[in-house]
């Protein structure tokens, strides 16, 4: 018999995540169906959501090669029925206050940080790059870690230096670039390139850097089609960058810059998210959403 999840006692509540305690030493890492944009959780929640995160992140965990907080299969007898094929159990860490992003390609704030400064993270840019221009080397931009509600903030590889020393701030920038090739690196052999994405990191109980939370999802990273792709343009994304547009374009009707939350999901997007979502996993893993464990939406 499986526990019940009342049997866990609850953590925190993120974004899109639940956190709650196993035993001394683990955690019960829980992925809802909710979305967030904007530092905004949505009214509308992406059906399968929660399963599509956490059999994305458990590919990626078993293919790269950095050390991760994982402590058991996603079939773990700790985990309940009711979470079953959306949760995971970790390892509980010391986690790092930084959002470790690797940039592939100019987008999003990096090119809003470059369009104002000609840089990205305090990293100087050759002149004349434009939307989705591909970098000659990927980039490590680290960001804060902002709370519920709050946005992230890029800032530079000095102030990682002052928040967690060289050491660390070399391991963090090392192992993030690595992980980034290699997951990008098998991305593209399915057609599909990552563009960007953010990591983050955890310190064990021997002070090692522990890759955790999630990994190479379509809410931590930018999903593009390689066959699609045309520097200068926005790209056609596979990722949470579609909610995104939607929100910015004329037919939500919504201000960015107002005080009003985004409105609900029209139906149609929230179908067309929840395919794209299921089409990067299974172009990525090579494998079928369908026989991924848990109860389907």
């Amino acid at each position: 018999m499986r526990p019940a999840l009342s049997d866990y006692r609850h953590l925190t509540s993120g974004k899109v995540r639940e956190l709650y305690r196993i035993d001394d030493e683990h955690l019960l890492f829980v992925a809802s169906d909710r979305i967030s944009a904007y530092d905004y959780i949505l009214d509308s929640e992406i059906p399968d959501k929660g399963r599509i995160l956490t059999a994305m992140s458990a590919f990626f965990f078993d293919y790269v090669e950095a050390p991760n907080h994982l402590a058991g299969t996603p079939d773990d007898e700790r985990i309940p029925d009711e979470v079953l094929g959306r949760a995971l159990v970790v390892r509980e860490l010391e986690m790092v206050a930084v959002e470790c992003v690797a940039r592939g390609y100019l987008t999003g704030s990096g090119l809003l940080d470059y369009q104002r400064t000609g840089k990205v993270s305090g990293i100087v840019l050759p002149p004349g790059l434009t939307e989705a221009s591909k970098f000659a080397q990927p980039l490590f931009t680290p960001a804060t870690k902002a709370e519920l509600g709050q946005h992230d903030e890029n800032i530079s590889y000095s102030d990682v230096i002052e928040m967690v020393g060289a050491v660390r701030a070399s391991q963090l920038n090392e192992r993030t670039l690595q992980t980034y090739l290699q997951g990008a690196d098998h991305a593209l052999t399915k057609g599909i390139i990552i563009a960007d994405t953010k990591f983050e990191f955890g310190v064990d109980a021997n002070g090692n850097l522990v890759l955790a939370d999630e990994i190479f999802t379509p809410d931590s990273s930018r999903y593009w089609l390689a066959d699609d792709y045309q520097e200068g343009v926005v790209q056609s994304s596979y990722d949470k960058q579609f909610v995104r547009n939607w929100l910015t374009g004329p037919e939500s009707g919504w201000d960015r810059d107002g005080d009003r939350p985004p409105p609900p999901l029209p139906p149609d997007i929230v179908e067309a998210t929840r395919d794209r979502y299921i089409e990067a996993y299974e172009r990525i893993s090579g494998l079928r959403f369908a026989d991924w464990i848990g109860p389907a939406a």
